[in-house]
């Protein structure tokens, strides 16, 4: 089943009060058209969401520490117990070395959530496929919020990451981000071999989000 992932960053549309009710319009579309979304919401609103809604609620950010002095940090057990499912790793805004993703994708699969590792090119999508996540997100940062579609502007990076991760882990699912925002958008992230999307801006700032998700996914089935 197609995945699409709805990143809610730190929009004033999908903060607070405005989140719950962004994730009451996706678990909407999710049942009339039967397509599996998932939000990924800011720590302090994951519990407030998790009570609203039963499609999966996910973290934008998770630390690879443990219980103890780590002030400020976001741990996997406090995501857990506020009800995520799972969590993105090294999104662009939020880039992590190497070892911190592996200490983060430790963290989380002890507790069974579930992951999203994002990257930027080919060379890191291999990288990340060794680590064995759920998910990798291909999303060129400069793509990001610009309205042009990764699938169109560089499709190669789409093609050879979706290679490159079946070629190490084949279990590993491939997702399509940046400036993914219409069907056509979906449907050419999907005939190049991504079995699903990350997306943000171009459903949030929609004049209407519910009326634009609505779009992405009947756009695609067309």
């Amino acid at each position: 089943m197609t995945l699409i992932v709805l990143n809610f960053k730190t929009y004033r549309e999908s903060t607070g009060e405005a989140a719950v009710r962004l994730a009451e319009i996706c678990e909407d579309v999710s049942r009339q058209y039967s397509v599996e979304i998932v939000v990924a919401a800011q720590a302090a609103d994951i519990h407030a969401i998790c009570q609203a809604v039963k499609i999966p609620v996910f973290a934008q950010h998770v630390d690879g520490v443990g219980f103890g002095g780590f002030t400020g940090h976001v741990t996997a057990t406090s995501l857990k117990e506020a009800g995520a499912r799972g969590t993105l790793i090294n999104h662009s805004e939020r880039r992590l070395r190497l070892a911190e993703i592996e200490a983060s994708l430790s963290a989380c699969k002890s507790l069974g959530l579930s992951t999203i590792v994002c990257t930027n090119n080919v060379a890191t999508t291999r990288a990340a496929a060794a680590l064995e996540p759920d998910f990798v997100a291909v999303e060129p940062p400069e793509l990001i919020g610009s309205g042009i579609p990764v699938s169109k502007a560089d499709p190669d990076v789409v093609r050879e990451s979706v290679r490159a991760v079946k070629n190490i882990a084949p279990q590993v699912r491939v997702l399509c981000g940046a400036g993914i925002s219409r069907g056509e958008d979906l449907s050419a992230a999907l005939e190049l071999g991504s079995e699903g999307v990350l997306l943000a801006s171009g459903i949030i700032k929609a004049r209407d989000p519910g009326k634009a998700l609505e779009d992405l996914v009947t756009g695609a089935r067309k």
